[in-house]
């Protein structure tokens, strides 16, 4: 009877180690089945950053390409006001010089004057 009882004893020590690693290799299909869903699910992310990382190169080369045009711009305007600025200033000059050679002959035409018309006093 005792051999009875060990070999039942055996016998249900087997049963629960297969029913053990029954259930170790289910626990370990759902692991991978749970991997898969999160290589998935991480792949998806990946996805996302790189589609993300995508979409700002495109808008840092877009603005780039703004900043260069308004820069260009900026550029040729400034550009445009400083000449019209030194074109009116050399237009003043011409003009200040055009007064003073007008100054300068109702100048000279007044001194001629005035020696013509003194008395003369030498007599």
């Amino acid at each position: 009877m005792s051999s009875i009882l060990l070999s039942l004893q055996v016998e249900e020590k087997v049963g629960d180690e297969v029913e053990s690693k029954t259930v170790e290799e289910e626990e370990f299909e759902a692991n991978i089945v749970g991997s898969e869903e999160m290589e998935l699910n991480i792949s998806l992310i990946l996805e996302k950053i790189e589609n993300y990382t995508q979409r700002v190169s495109e808008l840092l080369e877009s603005g780039k390409t703004m900043l260069r045009a308004l820069t260009d711009e900026f550029e040729e305007k400034i550009v445009m006001i400083h000449k019209h600025q030194v074109e009116k200033w050399q237009e003043e000059i011409r003009e200040l010089r055009a007064l003073d050679a007008s100054n300068e002959e109702a100048n000279a035409l007044l001194h001629n004057a005035r020696y013509l018309l003194q008395p003369i006093r030498d007599n």
